[in-house]
């Protein structure tokens, strides 16, 4: 029983990790998400400044050629992390299985336990019956 006790806390931990890391991979993903959209803001307020938008133009501002390209590497990032995001919620489902398969045995190693522990207060009950009425 202790042996499945440290392995049910050591799933629980590991279902933690996991849980966590998928928070913070999304997390990861809003933050990208957020900052491209600021670089989008920023992008069109360039634009609208000097009154250039066609990138292939020649006076087109370096600052929003180079917040451009930054966007594009966060939707990038940000794409990269819904591929891990998705790994990491399967892995999470995979170890909640576990740990749930782990606690129905326990559970049912609990009721066979208090089964048991029922049986031989009936044991003791009747071997008690039998005593007194040997006895008298």
């Amino acid at each position: 029983m202790k042996s499945r006790d440290a392995l049910i806390r050591l799933k629980r931990f590991e279902v933690d990790e996991k849980r966590r890391k998928a928070a913070e991979i999304e997390t990861m993903i809003g933050d990208f998400n957020h900052m491209a959209v600021d670089l989008d803001r920023q992008i069109a307020i360039e634009q609208e400044r000097s009154g250039v938008s066609d990138t292939n133009h020649y006076a087109y501002p370096t600052f929003a050629k180079a917040a451009i390209q930054r966007r594009n590497n966060l939707l990038a990032s940000a794409a990269d992390l819904q591929i891990k995001l998705a790994s990491a919620r399967e892995q999470l489902a995979e170890a909640l299985e576990e740990l749930g398969k782990i606690e129905l045995l326990e559970e049912r190693d609990a009721m066979k336990l208090e089964q048991v522990r029922n049986a031989q207060a009936d044991l003791a009950e009747a071997a008690s019956g039998v005593q007194q009425r040997v006895a008298s």
